[in-house]
């Protein structure tokens, strides 16, 4: 907000909004209840709707405060949700009224004619609103936080159309209102054109790490070493001194070295013991702490778990994508997997980072879903994914590979943490930008900038 004082003037003079949410208002702007200046869910799709109808549906899923409508789905009518019976017209503005946390709010444009939209949403319609003003309004944190505020329930949080049409909310005069969206269209749209810039930045950076590891475990370090053909289709050309072997071969010799995690059901699951990985918490080369759940020591005991130690690779055997690898951390307590989760315990000759790293380069994985794909789940068998094949350097040079893509990934993972940063701060300024306007912080009718 400091930095838009010092852009923008505020106006010359204010009053008590007395809304005790919405602070002073421009003395010119008036306060009144969404409901007197606009109207909610005017029309809907009628039972006695044509089966053959064919409707473009908009879900909640579809819908976020800053894109907009991102998805519809073309249905006939008889094939659509019960809920998929809101008409809306250019101009309106949808609220969500259920799981009202997840913001979805939207502005329906020219080329969104002939939309329906699930009844989980409120249509507000403005009457004496300039559409674009609402638009920007009912997506600022102060209206947003008293929908949030006003609903009830905890996992599905709700707010009755009436009532969300009780809340107040500040408006100047029309041509004010017009000029407000005018602004706002503008400013946020070179805030979004910077933010898609620093997404594919992003995008460009996170490809250049994966084509840095697939080159590092296929080709190895040293330009200049004389190649040789692997055999193996994912692998193509290797470094002649390189082995080609499968990867149930890198495990250790002795019991369980390269098994599945055991079959944990729900009645097992405890909130404290010992902790049970998921496949969920696998991404591509990295462990992922998301959920927290445990099996007792009985449960262990007698289920007689394969216990994981931290540096296991854990290979996760179901998409997205399959076959995806990390390091098992040192979670401070016991660890067992899931059955969908293949742990190799490396032989002393191998490296399990550069595992992981091999089992990271998109060639491999993109071989290894393409020859998966098919049924209603992707998944590869344990017997299946050890004897997929996989280039094994010495020792030494696993050692290297490992230790440069350690350091590399990491710098390109600084980077991509400082665009994100970079994301993050604009987005914050576009929601205080809107925030300032829609309720007369500053003033950005034409002249009003400070110079």
């Amino acid at each position: 907000m400091v930095a838009l004082m010092e852009k923008y003037r505020p106006y010359p003079a204010y009053k008590p909004s007395r809304v005790d949410w919405l602070s002073d208002i421009p003395l010119h702007w008036e306060v009144r209840r969404l409901k007197y200046v606009a109207t909610v869910n005017d029309e809907a799709l009628p039972e006695t709707t044509d089966p053959d109808t064919e409707i473009d549906y908009v879900d909640i899923g579809n819908v976020d405060s800053v894109r907009g409508i991102t998805g519809i789905e073309s249905l006939a009518f008889e094939d659509a949700p019960s809920r998929a019976r809101r008409i809306v017209r250019k101009g309106d503005v949808i609220i969500s009224t259920v799981r009202t946390y997840l913001k979805a709010i939207a502005r329906i444009e020219p080329a969104d004619a002939n939309l329906i939209v699930s009844t989980g949403f409120a249509v507000i319609r403005p009457r004496k609103l300039d559409d674009g003003f609402v638009a920007y309004a009912l997506s600022s944190p102060y209206f947003v936080d008293r929908v949030v505020a006003h609903s009830v329930g905890v996992g599905y949080p709700a707010i009755n159309a009436g009532e969300l049409a009780c809340l107040d909310v500040a408006f100047p005069p029309l041509p004010e209102q017009q000029a407000i969206a005018a602004f706002l269209d503008r400013e946020t749209t070179k805030i979004d054109a910077l933010v898609s810039k620093k997404q594919r930045l992003i995008e460009l950076l996170r490809e250049k790490r994966t084509a840095l590891i697939s080159h590092a475990v296929t080709k190895g370090l040293d330009p200049d070493v004389p190649m040789k053909d692997s055999g193996v289709e994912w692998l193509g050309e290797i470094p002649a001194h390189w082995e080609v072997k499968p990867i149930h071969s890198l495990a250790r010799s002795g019991y369980k070295t390269f098994t599945d995690g055991d079959w944990i059901e729900s009645p097992y699951i405890r909130d404290s013991g010992v902790r049970l990985i998921q496949t969920g918490n696998i991404g591509v080369g990295n462990y992922k702490e998301q959920g927290f759940r445990y099996i007792d020591d009985q449960t262990f005991s007698s289920f007689r778990c394969t216990q994981v130690m931290p540096g296991d690779v854990l290979i996760c055997r179901l998409a997205d994508p399959v076959g995806r690898a990390c390091l098992a951390p040192n979670l401070g307590c016991r660890m067992v997997t899931s059955v969908d989760v293949c742990i190799l315990k490396t032989a002393e000759d191998v490296n399990p980072a550069f595992v992981v790293y091999a089992l990271s380069a998109d060639n491999y994985l993109a071989w290894l879903n393409a020859i998966c794909r098919g049924g209603t789940r992707d998944r590869v068998s344990r017997s299946m994914l050890g004897a997929i094949q996989v280039g094994k350097p010495p020792l030494p040079e696993q050692h290297a590979i490992a230790a440069f893509l350690d350091r590399e990934a990491a710098k390109i993972d600084a980077l991509v943490a400082k665009v994100e940063e970079a994301i993050a701060r604009l987005e914050e300024f576009r929601i205080a930008l809107i925030s300032a306007a829609v309720t007369g912080r500053i003033d950005v009718r034409e002249g009003a900038a400070c110079t």
